[in-house]
């Protein structure tokens, strides 16, 4: 069995493939990421996810199926309960969810939550909703500056999120709010995946800009995954992205920030120009929450056609001994209601310059065959608990 030296692992946030078999319990029947973009746009240019065979997994319109495709692909579908990043991710290394993520994205939190927020912090709550990062702060920063009060909203992600102004609320003081909003968010009823500092800059509408001093209290995986295997056995993890906020830092050597999906993947063409032996994790963040959740199907696929030009000049770094993984870790249909994530199976593509096969790999019930697969390569037992069966045989 062909072993890798490097394994390079993908993630198109929120790019589906469409509706899982239980999409109706969510809501989300009929949805499909991939194939609605492809009818809702004139044009897609995406020539390497072509030759990787995307358009032999799911008919697109614009792009016709290649005779020979440079590697392997399949749907994989979730076994977890959800449809959030951190259960999709978490999955993919080897966790299964069977508890959902809160979110709160319809009604706001509930009363008791906020009331017990306030009387902690000593700070009034104004907002409560969800909204856009930018938005919020042109509605209620200006009250915030003048009051004190403090400004707490959320999105369609299981996410609790505080603004404050630097320099009238002070970063410290907006830090202090934060680590109280994650303890009272650890009860069952309220458990959100990641409380997130907001900072920003500015005195009145219009001029508000928020700040690098952003800071995510996420809750650490349930369990140890393929990512603390991989580091507890001396190979390198690194991530790029915001692999280290899903994961709260846990089994990683190395981690970079991304300014966005086209910087992710400039980082991560520079990682491929270094030695290292293990895994480069890899999120691109932009396509969910500048596209999906806003529902913009244009910008949903420019960005792919964008990623799709630096997936070519990555293309060009991998080695023999290489391994590309492309995937998804959930939906977000920017045809379908709502702005929320959309329950869908994933594209899973497999290449490296070193194979000689290609075509359909049998459909997997789980997005953990990825971890697995990584753990089987490296010869790493994978920790108790997690799910997951190795494809690496099937990579020839």
């Amino acid at each position: 069995m062909k072993k890798y030296n490097r394994i390079f692992t993908i993630v198109i946030d929120s790019f589906g493939a469409g509706a899982m078999p239980d999409a109706a319990d969510y809501g989300d029947a009929g949805t499909d990421t991939m194939g609605h973009i492809s009818e809702s746009v004139e044009e897609l240019h995406i020539p390497n996810l072509q030759k990787l065979g995307i358009a032999n997994l799911h008919p697109l319109k614009q792009v016709t199926p290649v005779e020979r495709p440079m590697g392997y692909y399949s749907f994989l579908r979730e076994a977890s309960t959800g449809k959030d990043t951190m259960t999709g991710h978490w999955e993919m290394m080897g966790l299964h969810i069977t508890k959902p993520f809160k979110t709160f994205t319809e009604t706001g939190f509930p009363k008791e939550l906020i009331d017990e927020l306030e009387k902690r912090t000593g700070h009034k709550v104004i907002g409560n909703k969800s909204a856009s990062g930018t938005e919020i702060l042109d509605e209620l920063a200006e009250e915030e500056i003048a009051t004190g009060h403090m400004i707490v909203y959320t999105s369609a992600d299981s996410v609790l999120q505080i603004c404050g102004n630097e320099e009238t609320f002070g970063l410290d003081e907006l830090y202090r709010c934060c680590e109280i909003a994650r303890e009272i968010t650890m009860k069952d009823e309220w458990k959100v995946g990641r409380v997130i500092a907001r900072p920003y800059v500015g005195k009145k509408k219009g001029e508000f800009k928020r700040t690098s001093n952003r800071h995510d209290y996420a809750l650490k995986p349930y369990g140890r995954t393929a990512l603390n295997a991989l580091k507890d056995a001396g190979y390198d993890v690194i991530s790029v992205g915001k692999i280290f906020d899903i994961f709260d830092g846990e089994g990683l050597t190395e981690s970079n920030k991304s300014k966005s999906s086209v910087h992710g993947m400039e980082q991560t063409i520079d990682i491929a120009k270094r030695d290292f032996k293990g895994l480069c994790f890899v999120n691109l963040v932009d396509f969910d929450a500048l596209w999906g959740h806003r529902r913009n199907v244009k910008g949903y696929a420019e960005e792919l056609e964008k990623f799709d030009v630096k997936l070519g000049e990555f293309l060009k770094e991998l080695k023999e001994d290489d391994l590309l993984i492309i995937t998804a870790d959930h939906g977000n249909d920017p045809t379908h209601t709502g702005t929320d994530h959309t329950r869908e199976q994933v594209p899973f593509f497999a290449y490296s310059p070193s194979m000689e096969g290609d075509g359909k790999l049998q459909d997997s019930d789980t997005f953990a065959v990825i971890g697995a697969t990584i753990a089987d390569n490296f010869d790493v037992k994978m920790p108790e608990g997690t799910i997951g069966k190795s494809i690496l045989g099937e990579l020839k």
